[in-house]
């Protein structure tokens, strides 16, 4: 018999369209339909460094404002955005920095 899955456990994987970020960026819309996304491709300063793959895709930084993080605690913020790119992360990206936040919180 094949292992059994839960399905509701990881966010179908849409194709990788172009680069890393514009897969991040596709990801999350469909997953948090955020007022405002901002991805950050931080590869370049980390060149030669532990996790560079040399694709020059491996380090971002996003900003993520949406009002599924209403009521959320920083730790669920950030399960939310690493669920939604699950697969990205295990294949993908070795290092994701995540500014979450609801519309109408203070930046910070």
């Amino acid at each position: 018999m094949g292992a059994m899955t839960d399905a509701s456990s990881t966010p179908a994987a849409p194709p990788v369209p172009g680069t890393v970020a514009e897969a991040i960026a596709a990801r999350l819309t469909a997953a948090l339909s955020p007022t405002r996304l901002e991805v950050a491709n931080e590869s370049a300063q980390h060149r030669g460094h532990l996790g560079d793959d040399g694709t020059g895709e491996s380090h971002f930084r996003v900003t993520v404002e949406s009002a599924a993080f209403a009521g959320q605690t920083r730790v669920a913020r950030q399960r939310m955005v690493n669920h939604a790119l699950a697969d990205l992360l295990a294949e993908r990206i070795h290092a994701l920095a995540i500014h979450a936040r609801a519309p109408g919180e203070a930046v910070g």
